[in-house]
């Protein structure tokens, strides 16, 4: 760090106050606009005005303060954003926010689902099994190969038929 002598110390701190001065309130609204937070945007500002001053201690030179503060503001920005922020849930909900589970748009693919599930059970023994295995299951062709015995193609073709008995069942229903 350069030594400065008192003139140059008083010098820098008049241009410091000046800026402080002429950009405080409009760096105040930028932040808050930029972080929605009153306190934090301050506490940014205030860390603006901090490097700017450690900048003008190390001797650098600035040409435009205003655009000089907003640059370093907007460093504060980021890395404010860029920190890994977790919020408890006690948080969330002690300001009133409540979780929301909408279903209204998947409630008809829930009672279809439904009715297929009883449509299964109507479906011949061997299609039954395979379709249960499939999408109730969630079993891969090759695991059902190996539970029923048959070959991967068989299961295949069995699926595909009891999907087509499924889809006449479920459409003389409607």
């Amino acid at each position: 760090m350069l030594l400065m002598t008192p003139e140059q110390d008083k010098k820098q701190r008049g241009i410091l106050s000046e800026a402080h001065f002429d950009h405080e309130k409009s760096l105040n609204t930028y932040a808050f606009f930029k972080t929605s937070n009153h306190a934090l945007g301050e506490d940014l500002v205030q860390d603006t005005f901090m490097k700017t001053w450690k900048y003008l201690q190390k001797g650098g030179k600035i040409d435009l303060m205003r655009a000089f503060l907003y640059h370093v503001l907007n460093g504060l920005i980021v890395d404010e954003y860029r920190k890994n922020k977790t919020v408890s849930l006690d948080v969330i909900l002690s300001k009133g926010l409540e979780p929301k589970i909408d279903n209204s748009k998947n409630i008809f693919n829930i009672l279809d689902g439904k009715t297929a599930i009883l449509f299964i059970k109507l479906l011949p023994p061997k299609y039954e099994k395979v379709i249960r295995m499939k999408y109730i299951q969630d079993l891969s062709l090759e695991e059902m190969s190996l539970i029923t015995g048959q070959s991967r193609k068989t299961v295949a073709v069995q699926i595909h038929r009891g999907m087509e008995k499924l889809k006449v069942l479920y459409s003389n229903q409607q």
